[in-house]
């Protein structure tokens, strides 16, 4: 996706550090010396990692400054765990274990093509949503008859897929793939996180918008807690880092399956389109090596374009680059123009895989 920003810087520690910190210190060092293959074989609760002394820590702060600015009494606790998250009954917020480590977040962008949250700026995004879930959890507000009317049944079972409507003006833009439509309970964290972020002039930016009744009920709703205790307040945490027996090998496998693709593309009319298989050509450069040299900037463009998970993009590009490898294409006209016009065949099939799929639950 968009360029990051360089994360992982740790706080200096004084040299008075107690014994299982100069032991986590000492962790963390030997951590950035693995190999990948030694990395994969590591369980995750052997990782040793704490949000302590890293740049989520700033972030985790940064939140609760903008809650308190709010004038509400509401720190949701966080963690280290597989993925970001809030439990159902925990008013807490679950970070993924590999932004802990820039080591990690190396591993995680190789794996995967992406990190989520590893930016100071998607990290905010992400921890606003889930302090909408938690807030909703701590005052209870489900239960409330005009969020229920408002959001709708918060007790609606959670769905695995959903079929998103790009174009609807019923809820509010925060998180990518309209994750707002997926259920209640994320329409109102969606909401939450618009409504909190400084700057964001919501009034302005959904006027004349069905979505902003929900944005005025929020604004009301929060009103009324300011300065009001929470009604839950366990600092119980779900699956923290020290219970994670899986490998990083076992969790790679799992997230791959998961936002993997089996979409049944049917590319051929526009890579021969946009390639030759005439035997005039055979001698010029085969279209799969083009794709593949082109692949992360084009893979990366698209990715931003659509809001689509990296790792989906590229598993069409490969698709795209399997076929071009059968029909036997070859590159036959200006490299500058191709890309163009492949940056758009690649979105139009991603868009076709967003309408004609439905999309997995990530959070």
């Amino acid at each position: 996706m968009n360029k990051r920003e360089a994360i992982g810087r740790r706080a200096v520690i004084p040299a008075r550090d107690s014994t299982t910190t100069r032991a986590r210190r000492r962790a963390f060092v030997a951590l950035g010396k693995l190999t990948d293959q030694q990395l994969l074989d590591l369980r995750i609760c052997d990782l040793r990692l704490t949000i302590k002394d890293t740049w989520i820590a700033a972030c985790v702060r940064r939140l609760y400054d903008e809650i308190s600015d709010r004038r509400l009494r509401f720190r949701p606790h966080c963690w280290l765990s597989s993925e970001w998250f809030s439990p159902d009954g925990i008013p807490g917020i679950a970070i993924p274990f590999y932004l802990a480590h820039p080591r990690l977040v190396r591993l995680e962008k190789k794996m995967m093509l992406d990190v989520e949250g590893g930016t100071r700026t998607s990290c905010m995004r992400l921890l606003r949503h889930e302090a909408g879930h938690a807030i909703e959890v701590a005052y209870k507000l489900d239960r409330r008859p005009r969020w229920r009317k408002i959001f709708g049944n918060a007790s609606r079972p959670y769905p695995t897929h959903y079929r998103p409507k790009p174009f609807s003006r019923d809820y509010v833009l925060h998180l990518d793939w309209w994750y707002a439509q997926s259920h209640p309970t994320e329409d109102f964290a969606e909401t939450f996180a618009v409504w909190l972020r400084p700057g964001t002039m919501w009034r302005r930016r959904y006027r004349n918008w069905p979505a902003m009744k929900k944005l005025e009920y929020l604004d009301s709703l929060m009103n009324e807690l300011a300065g009001r205790r929470p009604m839950v307040t366990t600092r119980e945490k779900s699956d923290p880092l020290g219970e994670l027996k899986m490998t990083l090998r076992e969790y790679y496998e799992e997230r791959q399956a998961r936002y993997g693709t089996d979409y049944p593309a049917f590319y051929d009319m526009d890579l021969r389109r946009l390639f030759s298989e005439s035997p005039e050509h055979a001698k010029c450069p085969p279209a799969s090596q083009f794709l593949r040299s082109s692949g992360a900037k084009l893979r990366n463009r698209v990715a931003a374009w659509t809001g689509v998970y990296a790792y989906t993009v590229d598993q069409i590009l490969r698709e795209m680059i399997s076929r071009c490898r059968d029909l036997k294409l070859r590159v036959h006209r200006p490299t500058d123009e191709l890309k163009t016009e492949l940056a758009i065949l690649l979105t139009m099939q991603v868009t076709n895989y967003i309408h004609s799929n439905e999309h997995r639950m990530a959070l």
